[in-house]
């Protein structure tokens, strides 16, 4: 039998730590492999698992989503980053959508790749 304590340690961990990370994010919510809704907030927390973000309606639960992440970090110092993640809504309230992640791939920023271009040594 667990104690009170026990029981919120154990309700609170979880498979893969998240991390403070609060940048821009853009969504679309896919339907039929088609975009049925787009917009914008910030993460509030993410992990390798799941991002949890605000958003400007409550995307309904188990439904697609693509988020595109403003990423902090640069490539070679001098590239922006966005991380692109596929994944489905597990939770959404008025404050915060939760989703998991299926699959992601980092991308580099359509505006940094002219500086990424024209700052490569010839």
């Amino acid at each position: 039998m667990h104690t009170r304590d026990e029981q919120h340690f154990d309700s609170e961990r979880r498979a893969t730590d998240r991390f403070p990370i609060e940048s821009d994010v853009r969504y679309r919510l896919l339907e039929n492999n088609a975009v049925a809704e787009t917009g914008a907030g910030r993460t509030l927390n993410m992990s390798s698992s799941g991002v949890l973000f605000t958003a400007e309606t409550r995307l309904p639960v188990g439904r697609r989503v693509e988020l595109s992440v403003d990423w902090p970090a640069q490539l070679n110092e001098h590239c922006g980053l966005k991380l692109v993640a596929l994944g489905r809504v597990v939770r959404s309230s008025s404050e915060a959508v939760a989703i998991r992640i299926d699959k992601y791939d980092f991308r580099t920023r359509a505006a940094a790749k002219v500086k990424c271009v024209a700052g490569s040594p010839n």
